[in-house]
């Protein structure tokens, strides 16, 4: 979106403001320290004046003489301003100069009290003076004077304009440096990231072998890069499987689509009588089965990888599906003589049609690879972590990655030939479908005398006691 800033600007907005904050903070702080600081020295200065003007009454024996060094007193001092008053007639003061009527005393430990007056700022303070003692002093009845005093603040004002244009100046100065290095700073930390990107970008349906560099980042980025290539390497092996499936998909319906085109061309090529069509039609019907076994198995596995709800739960004794399926498969194993066993009985919770095709798949992938006079064993086992249907039967299989067995059309034989069998290459891939459907697993072992394909079911399913039992 055009609207929408990039990580380094953000981060180059975030470090300016953070640094505006904090110089124009400390700007305002530095104004405020000086202009309290003026107010310490003027409270300072002012008491002292006072004090200096007491001391002036104090020892003036005469009118004429008091005012005389007040009037000495305010001529040394530039900008100092005094009206000294007994009750309402003026012993000495500033003509012109209007003081507020409430001024705060030197007594009260307030602060100067400051105001403006013709274009002047002033501070000022009063305090009560004794008159002298002596008979020939200001006031031989002997009452107080009233001293106001004031001090012209222009040179502190004008300092403290300057001081705020210079600390406004350098705040700006600075919060621009401090923007332009922290894009800087955004620009480089976030390198990395473009580095990333650009080796992302390198990342196609053929070059699925790029990995992020993961040393070659800071710590932050690390576990970023690290996940990427994780990811990366789940896409790989999937996009391997998806091409495999996507082969062996056109293999295995590319075989009974030539036998429906070779056996329809041939029954075309001459007039047959109609038993010989029948047999021809019979022999499409058969492979018109397989083609919508593959089409319902598939269309069943693509449901389960969205995940399924089951459509029926209910308490399935593992026992009695395992003999009805005995029962199913007698006349396979009467003809190979292979001998079914059961050892056990426990009962879980889930869908019985799909628990059903789940054993069936096994028993079936077993009974066809035992060989002659063999046995298939059904052994179901119950623990505290769940309960596991066990089947084994004589043989080994020969291939580097046993879990392989479970993917779609898989097959140990890379020739595909398997003209005995009616399969269609999903039964495996069907069963731990219905097992994660069910929150379990389906496993395989095998050694060098047996193979041995197990369901696990998890626990929370009421169980029984095993039993033993056998079909011949």
């Amino acid at each position: 979106m055009p609207g929408r800033l990039s990580l380094t600007a953000r981060l180059t907005a975030f470090y300016a403001l953070v640094s505006a904050t904090v110089l124009v903070g400390l700007a305002v702080l530095v104004a405020l320290a000086t202009s309290r600081h003026f107010v310490e020295l003027d409270r300072d200065y002012l008491r002292d004046k006072i004090g200096l003007v007491q001391k002036i009454v104090a020892e003036s024996p005469s009118p004429e003489q008091l005012s005389s060094r007040l009037d000495e007193l305010l001529g040394s001092h530039h900008g100092l301003f005094i009206d000294l008053r007994q009750g309402e007639r003026l012993v000495h003061g500033t003509e012109g100069m209007v003081f507020p009527p409430k001024l705060a005393s030197v007594d009260a430990g307030t602060g100067p009290t400051d105001w403006t007056t013709d274009g002047q700022t002033l501070r000022g303070l009063s305090a009560r003076v004794e008159p002298p003692a002596a008979s020939g002093g200001p006031d031989s009845a002997g009452q107080p004077l009233q001293l106001r005093i004031a001090l012209d603040t222009g040179h502190h004002a004008h300092f403290m304009r300057a001081l705020s244009q210079t600390l406004a100046l350098y705040s700006l100065g600075a919060i621009l440096v401090s923007g332009v290095l922290g894009w800087c700073a955004a620009r480089r930390g976030l390198a990395p990231l473009r580095v990333m990107k650009e080796r992302a970008m390198t990342v196609t349906a053929q070059k699925l072998d790029q990995r992020m560099p993961v040393e070659a980042v800071p710590v932050e980025f690390a576990d970023l890069a690290e996940s990427l290539n994780t990811m990366l390497g789940r896409l790989q092996a999937d996009f391997a499987r998806l091409q495999e499936f996507s082969s062996d998909l056109a293999h295995e319906l590319r075989t009974p689509i030539n036998n429906l085109l070779t056996q329809t061309q041939v029954s075309l090529a001459q007039k047959r009588d109609a038993d010989a069509y029948r047999d021809i039609l019979a022999s499409n019907a058969e492979e018109f089965q397989r083609l919508a076994r593959m089409v319902s198995d598939m269309l069943f596995l693509a449901k389960t990888e969205h995940g399924i709800e089951l459509p029926h739960r209910e308490a399935i004794s593992l026992d009695r599906e395992v003999r009805a399926l005995f029962d199913f498969y007698d006349a396979v194993a009467d003809e190979k003589r292979i001998r079914l066993t059961l050892d056990g009985d426990a009962e879980i919770v889930g869908d019985g049609l799909m628990v059903r095709r789940a054993i069936s798949n096994l028993l079936s992938n077993a009974l066809r690879h035992s060989p002659e006079a063999g046995e298939v064993l059904v052994a179901i086992r119950r623990s505290d972590q769940g309960t596991a249907l066990s089947v084994s039967n004589a043989g080994t299989i020969h291939t580097e990655h046993p879990l392989r067995l479970f993917d779609r059309f898989y097959r140990v034989d890379k020739s595909r030939a398997h003209p005995d069998s009616d399969g269609t290459g999903l039964g495996l891939s069907i069963t731990r479908a219905i097992m994660e459907a069910h929150g379990g697993r389906v496993s395989v072992d095998s050694d060098e005398r047996h193979t041995v394909f197990s369901l696990h079911f998890p626990a929370g399913a009421p169980g029984g006691g095993g039993r033993r039992g056998a079909h011949p």
